[in-house]
């Protein structure tokens, strides 16, 4: 209170305080608290004259004890509480214009130690010496490297940077990421939807340091509440959480009750989105126990159907190993309801068989073979096992001519694709079609 802007006596001072170990450990905590608080709450003084200490104050004073050796010991004791509050100022200092108050003391600093003009790139450089003090040299110099520190000071791509710096860290230490994750925990589970989305990426790439038996219930209500944001980096940061946690089979159990948020996902837009989307429900479907629902999977069939379509061979092929793996795991009085988008199926898959890209071809005709054997037609399995694809027209008719209407409005769409191959494929088919068509509408 009485240097806020911490002048060349009060410098001395707490250098002097900092050269004590045991006395820096009990200082440090007055200090976070005080860090912590801001702005959140106004932290003032407690001798009754309601003078506002601010919280770049305590940073302040935080960067000129790190300098001091004999404190690194009570630093590393205080390390995640440490990190966490100066990424949060920040954060902070970034997003939001600070009050002039707050302005006309930073210019006070600035003046007395020669610091940068705004108080993020101060809070960046306490970042930088505490991360030193740790000896985190290594991954101080890739954050230079990659401009991190740079994209650290924008407001539109502090996440990005905040996930490079975890991804840096991850690998240094397992106990200070384990720290820092749980501090962010707390943060993220208060309502403070304006600041958190710095705060998720760091979250997202140390999951793996959290006991999830522990910590799992919390993490995945984070997950599910930036799941259903309007915001897309929020929806993506939640999916690669996701996509971490449905490797736990007890998380893919508990994860079964965002099933509705997941399937809505799979009619976004986004790739990336969709991509992860379907990674999501394949770990969550290779865990023992776990079926379908009858209601779920009618709904999960037609949007994955849908894909089958997709620009991307990557979702196409994530969508038709899924549609594969589903059939296998609907409860049995989900299969009654499933056989009819299983039969308007069977020309998509039939006409990707000759997709360009092996990979979606292979993918397609084994996805068919299946839905031959589910749909217990096995004339139509026998012919794709001989690969006899030339003849599965005249076959797919013999059975059932009176959906000759209907398979030809699946065929048509096709004459307008991109690829020859499936262009060809589509007429191939129509002109099957076209001999038991005469005479209808």
């Amino acid at each position: 209170r009485c240097a806020p802007s911490c002048d060349r006596a009060a410098a001395m001072m707490w250098r002097t305080i900092a050269s004590s170990g045991p006395t820096m450990e009990k200082v440090l905590a007055t200090l976070l608290c005080v860090m912590e608080d801001w702005p959140l709450h106004s932290m003032c003084t407690s001798d009754g004259d309601n003078k506002t200490v601010f919280s770049l104050a305590a940073t302040l004073v935080l960067w000129v004890i790190i300098q001091v050796p004999e404190c690194h010991e009570a630093m590393i004791l205080y390390s995640a509480r440490l990190f966490v509050a100066l990424l949060f100022h920040v954060v902070i200092t970034t997003q939001q214009m600070p009050p002039v108050e707050v302005d006309i003391f930073w210019r006070a600093c600035q003046e007395e130690h020669r610091l940068p003009s705004n108080p993020n790139r101060f809070a960046v450089q306490a970042m930088k010496a505490l991360l030193c003090c740790l000896h985190y040299d290594s991954e101080l110099m890739a954050m230079e490297r990659k401009r991190g520190w740079d994209t650290l000071l924008c407001a539109d791509t502090q996440h990005y940077a905040v996930g490079l710096l975890a991804r840096e860290m991850h690998g240094a230490s397992l106990s200070l990421c384990s720290g820092i994750a749980l501090r962010l925990l707390r943060l993220l589970s208060r309502e403070e939807p304006c600041w958190d989305l710095p705060f998720l990426p760091f979250l997202v790439e140390v999951l793996d340091c959290l006991d999830l038996r522990e910590h799992g219930d919390s993490i995945l209500e984070i997950m599910s509440m930036h799941l259903q944001n309007e915001c897309r980096q929020r929806r993506r940061l939640a999916l690669r959480g996701l996509m971490v946690l449905s490797k736990d089979p007890s998380m893919a159990i508990r994860m079964c009750s965002l099933s509705q948020s997941l399937l809505e996902l799979l009619g976004d837009a986004d790739r990336d989105v969709l991509g992860m989307t379907l990674h999501v429900f394949t770990n969550m479907l290779k865990t023992k126990d776990i079926l379908i629902s009858s209601t779920t999977a009618p709904k999960l069939a037609e949007a994955l159907l849908l894909l089958f379509d997709h620009d991307h061979s990557h979702v196409q092929l994530l969508s038709l190993d899924l549609f594969f793996n589903m059939m296998d795991l609907v409860m049995d009085e989900g299969k009654k309801p499933l056989e009819k988008i299983l039969s308007q199926s069977l020309i998509p898959l039939f006409i990707h068989c000759y997709d360009v890209n092996q990979h979606v071809a292979k993918a397609s005709r084994k996805t068919l073979i299946r839905v031959a054997e589910f749909l217990k037609r096995r004339n139509l399995k026998q012919l794709m096992k001989k690969e006899q694809l030339s003849n599965f027209a005249e076959c797919l008719l013999a059975q059932d001519e009176r959906r000759a209407a209907e398979h030809l409005r699946r065929a048509l769409p096709y004459l307008q694709s991109p690829q020859e191959s499936l262009r060809a494929a589509a007429i191939r088919f129509i002109e099957t079609v076209e001999v038991p068509m005469r005479g209808q509408q």
